[in-house]
């Protein structure tokens, strides 16, 4: 059944969605070109973590090149220790969530650091990476969240939430980010694994099944949206969403 499930990934270009899968609609709000925003002027050292993100953030997965295969392998190596993989494509990848044999065709909407913060989480917040993998917390949906590509979306999610492609952030949200990436240069990752156990908590809380994912998406994303602009948080580890994680 996880197999079957779809999920949408929208770049909101002029108004307009690119999609990775069929049958939902889209989880992000779409922009026209002319809308006028404000940008924010960043220190330094804010210009030189964002430009680093970025350069993380045009890294497209590529299954020719051996890093990201070892990534990869390192990724089912740390979900399932106890099962051998038997290739890079393979029809046991679905058990983690990926919509078919070959998880390369799901990266198209997050690129190789949707894959680097899945890593991020399994290694350092290993049992909630497993309790949510596994899908063992909480009254569970009988059609379930496939894990994996939830990723993917919470990766491209989080992006636009931060307008992490501009030149300079134009939201509020966006530029209070880059003072915690400015301190922590993991900022990004941790913020994913916040927002993964965050989206699992509404999940629940929703009662949700795979037809309510978008409808998950939207609650995460305003709550994530209004912790990060919380006064007196000056790290991410201070947002109240941090401590639904379990090392």
């Amino acid at each position: 059944m996880i197999a079957e499930f779809q999920i949408c990934i929208a770049e909101v270009v002029a108004g307009s969605a690119a999609w990775l899968g069929r049958g939902l609609s889209c989880v992000c709000a779409q922009r026209r070109e002319s809308d006028a925003r404000p940008s924010f002027d960043l220190t330094p050292a804010q210009e030189e973590c964002l430009q680093t993100l970025q350069n993380r953030i045009d890294i497209a997965y590529d299954n020719s090149i051996p890093e990201h295969q070892e990534a990869l392998r390192a990724l089912w190596n740390v979900a399932f220790p106890e099962e051998e993989l038997r290739g890079l494509i393979s029809e046991q990848w679905k058990e983690m969530g990926w919509q078919g044999k070959d998880p390369s065709t799901d990266f198209r909407g997050g690129g190789f650091i949707s894959l680097e913060n899945l890593l991020f989480f399994a290694r350092n917040f290993p049992k909630s990476f497993q309790d949510l993998l596994r899908k063992q917390v909480g009254d569970r949906s009988l059609w379930e969240y496939p894990f994996a590509v939830a990723g993917v979306n919470i990766t491209f999610m989080l992006i636009q939430m931060l307008d992490l492609e501009a030149v300079k952030p134009r939201t509020l949200v966006g530029a209070t980010f880059l003072k915690f990436l400015a301190e922590n240069d993991s900022a990004f990752d941790l913020l994913y694994c916040i927002t993964f156990k965050l989206m699992d908590r509404e999940w629940l809380a929703m009662h949700a099944s795979y037809m309510d994912f978008n409808t998950v998406m939207k609650a995460t994303r305003r709550q994530l949206e209004k912790e990060l602009l919380m006064e007196d948080i000056s790290r991410l580890e201070e947002l109240p969403s941090y401590d639904l994680l379990d090392q």
